[in-house]
């Protein structure tokens, strides 16, 4: 073999010695995790290792762990607990507990708990745990225990503290998960809130409503109110509206009267006695178009009343609420009645005053016109000359004649009996009878006019002289 050889050999076997040196080191060697504490006890005496590691040697020493996690397990005694009041009742809480992390601390756990199992370890802190409990429990009453079990709690951490750090432990938390009793005190205990919550509850509900319909009555006194301003506001607007138009129609009918008042006057000229004729006609007919539009008129007064009406008897239907809404709505209603009546007056007034000055108007003009229209009628008379004063005592005279003869039209049957030839017997006799009521009608005249026939026409053929004296004067100026 070569002294390389030996060099590698040696080498490998120093390598080999290092490596199982190491292992053998790595055995040794005990880490401590941070969720526990080593206990190694031995030739050095008892060491606690937190948080690092440390070199064990075998037969010299030994190491145990201790956990130094949260513990946590229900505390849940078997018997009834008796309150201050003497109820019976059942708690359950649960416990956290861990050891504390100071060496002195550790050691203690160490010396109480080390040998033993996690059951056995914690079964002897809950009989510590369950003893306090009872004695709290015994100082309370069960409404404190109910509705205080932060106080329970932090009591409870107070009063195990002692016993716990003499054990080398903590109580991180303390927290009560039940508490009944078997005689229903717990159930019945909460029965006065309950009913004194579904007593305020209700008061709340109610006021709740009463609010409610205060609000909505205001709401609706608000809507009414409003409504009747619109509703003045619109009567007030269909017054002025109404007036308006009288006004206009006074205005036309004031225009048409004059128009009709120059054409009635240039035919009157041409035709006179038609004139008058027609111009009495629409004189009547202008009468009974204004009696029309005052019926209108008083038609539409009514409507509007009516409406009024309505209106009011919906506004106090909808407006009662209560007696202090009852006074506040009649008060407004009230206030709005005595302005609608106010605005109703002033515009029935202006409407009445419109009218009477528009119905006035047209008296004025109707009897404007039938003064003019008698005046056309005088003059028409004075230009009348002989032939038209003949012809009109000729035209008339069958009139008169036939009024006499009136009462044999009224005759269904004519016996006659005839006692002799004279020309007067028989149907002579009728005709002779007509002829000689014909010849009355001259003396009829004379007895109603005063005046003789002879007279008469002698003045007439004076009338004809003048007309045709007076129109030559005139012909020679023309000339």
């Amino acid at each position: 073999m070569t002294v390389s050889g030996n060099v590698w050999l040696i080498a490998g076997g120093m390598l080999l010695a290092i490596v199982f040196l190491v292992s053998m080191m790595a055995r040794l060697y005990r880490k401590a995790g941070p969720h526990e504490a080593l206990i190694v006890y031995g030739f050095r005496g008892t060491r606690i290792i937190k948080g690092h590691g440390t070199v064990i040697f075998p037969l010299f020493e030994i190491c145990k762990g201790l956990s130094l996690e949260l513990m946590s397990f229900d505390v849940a005694p078997q018997q009834d607990l008796y309150t201050r009041q003497g109820v019976a009742v059942t708690v359950e809480a649960v416990a956290q507990i861990k050891v504390k992390s100071d060496p002195e601390s550790i050691q203690t756990a160490a010396e109480q708990f080390l040998t033993k199992t996690p059951p056995d370890r914690e079964g002897l802190i809950r009989l510590v745990m369950e003893g306090h409990l009872r004695g709290i429990i015994g100082q309370l009453t069960v409404e404190e225990i109910v509705k205080q079990p932060e106080m329970v709690a932090d009591r409870m951490r107070s009063t195990c503290a002692e016993d716990m750090n003499k054990m080398g432990l903590e109580v991180i938390s303390f927290t009560i998960k039940e508490v009944r009793d078997k005689n229903e005190y717990i159930a019945n205990m909460g029965r006065p809130d309950v009913a004194r919550i579904k007593r305020d509850a209700d008061v709340a509900a109610a006021e709740a409503e009463r609010d409610t319909a205060i609000k909505r009555a205001e709401a609706t006194r608000a809507s009414a109110v409003a409504k009747a301003q619109a509703d003045q506001e619109r009567v007030l607007a269909e017054t002025l509206s109404q007036a308006k138009q009288a006004e206009s129609q006074r205005d036309l009918e004031i225009k048409k009267a004059s128009y009709k008042e120059m054409t009635k006057k240039q035919e009157a000229q041409a035709d006179k006695a038609y004139e008058i004729q027609t111009n009495i006609m629409q004189q009547q007919v202008i009468a009974e178009s204004v009696k029309v539009r005052q019926i209108e008129k008083e038609q539409e007064i009514k409507v509007q009343d009516a409406e009024i009406i309505r209106h009011e008897r919906e506004l106090i239907a909808t407006v009662l609420k209560g007696a202090e809404i009852e006074r506040k709505r009649i008060e407004t209603l009230a206030e709005a009645e005595k302005q609608r009546q106010i605005l109703e007056a002033d515009g029935h007034a202006s409407a009445t005053r419109a009218q009477g000055e528009a119905e006035a108007e047209i008296i004025f003009k109707k009897g404007d016109a039938e003064a003019r229209a008698m005046n056309v009628k005088a003059e028409a008379y004075q230009e009348y000359n002989q032939a038209a004063v003949v012809d009109k005592l000729i035209s008339s005279l069958p009139e008169i004649v036939r009024a006499l003869a009136a009462p044999l039209a009224n005759v269904d049957k004519i016996t006659v009996v005839s006692t002799g030839n004279s020309p007067s017997a028989g149907m002579n006799k009728v005709t002779g009878d007509m002829v000689s009521i014909a010849a009355q009608v001259p003396a009829l005249f004379e007895s109603l006019s005063g005046m003789k026939m002879e007279e008469l026409f002698a003045r007439i053929k004076g009338i004809g002289d003048s007309s045709s004296k007076a129109d030559k004067p005139a012909d020679a100026g023309k000339e």
